[in-house]
């Protein structure tokens, strides 16, 4: 959605393909600094850009210090333009750190995490949060095996639900759902 917006000269122009976001709160948007949208896996870094649609702030996340400072704001002008009020940009410039030059997708995996579930959902809607990540260590390694977890206990769901319900009659000759491997069709 970012990459979409920040190529869009109106954004405006995309409110019919987005989400309505007249009661939404906050959005999180990961930030590539790809500018090519003739290349689909261009961009080479991750941050993470939080709008607090209520407190009319984005919140910049960046682990390769200010890295996509320059592609955070601009998406951020861009939310503001498609919202239709004034967002003030903060970069937060004490985010956590990668110490290498692949973790960043990672780094915004967790923060989205951690600032959805530890920060927003626990708080009281008159209450001010504290948004900085300063306080905050990451560990990749363990990130990603989170998300590998996430990632199989999905996999075994789908797999647990295709073998336990068929879409079809008990006896519908041909459409015995225990020997069918494939997703349920919608008629």
């Amino acid at each position: 959605m970012s990459f979409l917006l920040t190529q869009t000269p109106d954004p405006s122009t995309l409110k019919d393909a987005l989400p309505d976001f007249s009661r939404t709160t906050h959005i999180f948007l990961p930030i590539n600094d790809c500018r090519n949208v003739e290349q689909a896996e261009g961009g080479s870094h991750w941050s993470l850009l939080l709008v607090s649609v209520v407190d009319g702030v984005s919140f910049h996340y960046d682990s390769l210090s200010a890295a996509n400072f320059h592609d955070a704001q601009h998406a951020s002008n861009k939310i503001s333009q498609l919202l239709g009020r004034p967002l003030r940009f903060i970069n937060l410039e004490d985010s956590p750190q990668q110490t290498n030059s692949s973790d960043c997708g990672v780094y915004v995996c967790i923060e989205m995490k951690h600032l959805l579930l530890r920060r927003l959902l626990q708080a009281h809607s008159k209450e001010k949060i504290n948004m900085s990540m300063g306080s905050r260590l990451l560990n990749a390694f363990s990130g990603r095996k989170e998300m590998l977890k996430v990632i199989e206990d999905f996999r075994k769901e789908g797999e647990r639900r295709r073998s336990s319900a068929s879409p079809y009659p008990a006896g519908t000759p041909g459409k015995d759902a225990s020997k069918s491997r494939s997703p349920p069709r919608i008629e």
